[in-house]
């Protein structure tokens, strides 16, 4: 590999055009409208100081600019990872702040070198194992947390949890005891409608800096301050030193598991956009080389301060849009928002809280993807109900066991589909070419003592069993008498050792009743491991025909019998 592969950054500079100075400069100022809010957003739904936020913000899009493969992905922090940080921070953090800010970037730095190591071995491809109805699901009980969560916060007050039903028992004891602030809820509320109406206007509208606008105007106008609304405050100045963060081993070793579940989800939603926007524009992007480069950005995160972030699904498409062509985007943004933290740190001073938490609220919401939950229970019950268990999961067990619970239904509903395939016996139809599901064609022609059948999976350890019970069934349903199985093999793509004991097995049960077992259309790797296997008493190949026409016809020379194909009529 070159240098400019493992760094792309240098390639993009390379290869810079001065044409597009322009839109990259215009596209990073846009976005730092966004940036700057949406990070203390959701710094303060963590439970963390909101400059956090802007240093989780500007450290990860340096490093992204440098080692990203994408040439217009924003990252910073994000609202899917906010119920894992919570659920990870507070438990250890125990009301303190410094404590949640050093918790909070052991967890980036352990994210990140999890990231890195997962790219360098090429597990890339883990991404994958979040299936699309366990996504949906996850994703909308993450949501309902993030809503209820920061209800308390538009109310003036927080509360804290590891599962919905926990938080929505303190949100209900806090009520009662008297802790709403009515102003607190009206900027809240108010912010809430008016990111829904200004997204309904346009999306090009930059509605969460206007929200941010109209709060600290609220705050100086209405005097908040001394009405017991919560204030966000003067920031620090400047950025912190990089420092590893200080905290014990046996915090280090609790924050593991946290880890794997923020990587997790950090990384499908990452890899999902960037393939999303290689695709748009026509580029590629190695998965292996995008998880480095995540893990990369959360670990300089970590060192600076920050906590745990992702891809933005928000803020990426509103960079295209706005004209971005590289990563100089990021760099703009990231530079602007230090000039904020060093020459301007006290202009959120008069923002309420309950304004930063409309917006992880109007975020949380983008997260429910109604459309889609209706048309997985319109179109197929049973994933409608794997994604609902996912939403359960969440809601019950919390965010990061919730992650690894919504991992696990994803490989089981793999294995559940592999260990039962669809199966069918082959039947002639008159008039239609090539052997068709006798299910689907039940006028469909068996031509007599020939059972033609097809397994739709891999052949292996786990369905071979059901591979040979089920035909098992098929044979002694037969109206009459089978002399001959053909399995037309095309969709088996491999056979393993267990499943080639079992076919073993059932070669012998099968010349012991007088039924001969062949194939057809094995592919040439999978022809070899049968010889390898020696699954036969004699080589496959005797076993085998190119295709399922020239079985059949070898079929009826071996047994004639009474049977006329529609096409030689």
């Amino acid at each position: 590999m070159s240098i400019s592969t493992l760094v792309p950054g240098i390639a993009q500079a390379r290869t810079y055009r001065r044409e597009w100075l322009g839109s990259d400069v215009a596209a990073g100022l846009v976005i730092t409208g966004l940036l700057a809010p949406a990070g203390m957003a959701y710094a303060a739904a963590a439970g963390l100081p909101p400059v956090t936020g802007l240093y989780a913000t500007i450290v990860p899009l340096l490093v992204y600019a440098v080692f990203g493969p994408s040439r217009i992905m924003v990252l910073g922090p994000d609202s899917s990872l906010t119920p894992l940080l919570v659920a990870a921070i507070v438990p250890l953090a125990a009301g303190n702040t410094a404590e949640a800010v050093a918790v909070a970037g052991a967890l980036a730095v352990i994210t990140g070198v999890m990231c890195m190591a997962a790219g360098l071995a090429r597990f890339g491809f883990i991404a994958e194992l979040l299936s699309a109805p366990v996504r949906y699901g996850y994703l909308a009980g993450i949501a309902v947390t993030i809503i209820v969560a920061q209800a308390a916060q538009l109310a003036g007050f927080s509360v804290s949890g590891d599962s919905l039903f926990s938080q929505m028992r303190q949100l209900v004891e806090s009520l009662d005891d008297g802790l709403l602030n009515g102003w607190a809820l009206a900027v809240g509320l108010g912010s809430v409608a008016l990111l829904v109406v200004l997204r309904a206007v346009s999306r090009k509208i930059p509605a969460t800096l206007v929200v941010v606008v109209v709060g600290i105007a609220c705050g100086v106008f209405l005097h908040l301050d001394r009405k017991g609304v919560p204030l966000v405050g003067d920031l620090p100045q400047g950025l912190p030193s990089p420092s590893v963060p200080d905290i014990t081993w046996d915090s280090a070793r609790t924050l593991f598991a946290a880890a794997v579940g923020v990587a997790f989800v950090a990384f499908a939603d990452t890899s999902v956009l960037s393939r999303t926007m290689a695709l748009r524009r026509h580029e590629t992007v190695d998965a292996n080389h995008e998880l480095i480069a995540l893990g990369a950005a959360n670990v300089a995160a970590g060192v600076f301060s920050g906590f745990p972030i992702s891809a933005s699904n928000s803020r990426t498409p509103v960079a295209e849009t706005a004209g971005a062509r590289t990563q100089l985007t990021g760099v703009v943004a990231a530079v602007a928002l230090i000039i904020v933290t060093v020459a301007v740190p006290g202009a959120f001073r008069y923002l309420p809280d309950a304004s930063l938490a409309a917006i992880v609220v109007a975020a949380a919401i983008s997260l429910i993807d109604l459309p889609a939950l209706a048309r997985l229970f319109r179109v197929r019950r049973s994933e409608f109900a794997l994604a609902m268990a996912a939403w359960l999961s969440v809601a019950v067990l919390g965010p990061v066991n919730g992650v690894v619970v919504a991992v696990g239904m994803s490989i089981l509903n793999f294995l559940r589909l592999v260990w039962k395939p669809h199966t069918a016996e082959l039947v002639r139809v008159d008039g239609l070419k090539g052997y068709h599901d006798r299910a689907r064609h039940p006028e469909g022609r068996v031509v007599p003592g020939l059972l033609l059948y097809r397994f739709d999976a891999p052949l292996i350890f786990a369905n071979a069993r059901y591979f040979s019970d089920d035909l098992e069934q098929r044979v002694a349903a037969q109206a009459t008498p089978v002399k001959r199985i053909i399995v037309t093999a095309e969709p088996i793509t491999d056979i393993d050792v267990t499943a080639a004991d079992v076919l073993h097995q059932l070669v012998d049960d099968l010349t012991e009743a007088g039924v001969e077992l062949r194939f057809c259309e094995l592919k040439g790797s999978v022809r070899e491991r049968l010889d390898t296997y020696r699954a036969f008493d004699v080589a496959a190949p005797d076993h085998s025909a190119r295709t399922t026409g020239e079985a059949v016809k070898q079929y009826l020379l071996d047994h004639p019998t009474d049977w006329v194909d529609w096409e030689d009529r």
